[in-house]
């Protein structure tokens, strides 16, 4: 409650546009009688300002969906909608309580929100002599690599998936201790490295 006026954040997954429309749908059925449904949403990776939206749902422009949005693309969250309720009590807060209350409520729902990290992989063929199997092992434990298939001929075929970002630490790293002879290569992209 702030000057009588009631404010509640609902935050959301928004792993795209249709999914942040049906939460905004949603939380107007739930609360149909509020003075405002002000939102902002970030669709993508933390930070990301490639499919952003907000809205100030008859409030001063700017006064909430941007301060919102702000606190969100500040987050360190990705792939979030937020939503503030909020039931008029009589006292106008000015453009900068209103821009208080609106990032407010949203930090505090944050604050509380049970988050995942979400860890692109990718998957990687490498083609090794029997000599160095057991330092790439080692290494593709250190960069986090699952071996998904295992092929045991005139030399060692792993297919892997790891974690995208380093993907050019796994190149650099079994060229040195290959010498240049293991060769990776990248089905999705079809590209040899190595």
């Amino acid at each position: 409650m702030i000057s009588r006026s009631r404010f509640i954040a609902t935050l959301a997954p928004a792993p795209d546009e249709a999914r942040v429309v049906a939460f905004l749908a949603a939380v107007r059925g739930e609360f149909p009688d509020a003075t405002h449904n002000c939102f902002a949403y970030v669709v993508g990776p933390p930070g990301s300002t490639r499919q952003v939206g907000m809205s100030d749902d008859g409030e001063p422009h700017g006064t909430a969906g941007r301060p919102m949005l702000h606190t969100l693309l500040h987050s360190g969250i990705g792939d979030v909608a937020a939503v503030v309720t909020r039931y008029y009590g009589g006292t106008k807060l000015g453009k900068g309580g209103l821009g208080r209350a609106y990032s407010g409520g949203v930090q505090e729902a944050l604050a509380s929100l049970p988050t995942v990290v979400r860890v692109f992989r990718i998957g990687v063929v490498i083609e090794v002599a029997y000599a160095h199997l057991d330092p790439l092992k080692r290494l593709l434990e250190q960069l986090e690599a699952e071996v998904e298939k295992e092929g045991y001929g005139e030399t060692v075929i792993l297919e892997i998936q790891l974690p995208e970002a380093h993907l050019d630490a796994l190149a650099q790293q079994v060229a040195d201790l290959s010498a240049g002879r293991a060769r990776l290569r990248n089905p999705e992209k079809e590209g040899d490295r190595g």
